[in-house]
């Protein structure tokens, strides 16, 4: 698979993230629901705590990913929902840390509630290989 970057404004690529990537020649494509800071009998973890959260849901992500022989550097997409963007942004170097270097795209969402009251945060995800 063959994974080329598309960033006609620089200023994306200082946050870690492209504009879009042109995926071509992949092989799997997996699709992923959001995961949150829950813990396998789905309770929520880490309530208020942004960080806790965001850490716990990027753990259950590459929990899902392994599950299918893949990993985050196969991710090419992650959409962001949170109840409080601007503790999401503050937090955000956690996600590209966690992506040592590998961009992809995203959408951040700020939207009223999310399927527990305790919950800050979801990452929905697309992976390619």
């Amino acid at each position: 698979m063959n994974r080329t970057a598309i960033n006609p404004w620089p200023f994306s690529l200082e946050l870690g993230f492209d504009q879009a990537q042109l995926v071509e020649g992949r092989r799997r494509e997996l699709i992923c629901s959001a995961q949150d800071a829950v813990d396998a009998n789905g309770n929520s973890l880490h309530p208020g705590n942004m960080a806790g959260q965001l850490e716990h849901a990027l753990d259950n992500l590459e929990t899902v990913l392994g599950d299918a022989g893949m990993t985050l550097a196969d991710v090419v997409r992650l959409n962001f929902y949170s109840t409080d963007v601007n503790a999401l942004l503050q937090h955000f170097p956690l996600v590209t840390k966690r992506f040592n270097g590998q961009r992809f795209a995203t959408t951040v969402l700020g939207v009223a509630s999310l399927a527990g009251p305790d919950l800050l945060v979801a990452i929905e995800a697309t992976a390619m290989d």
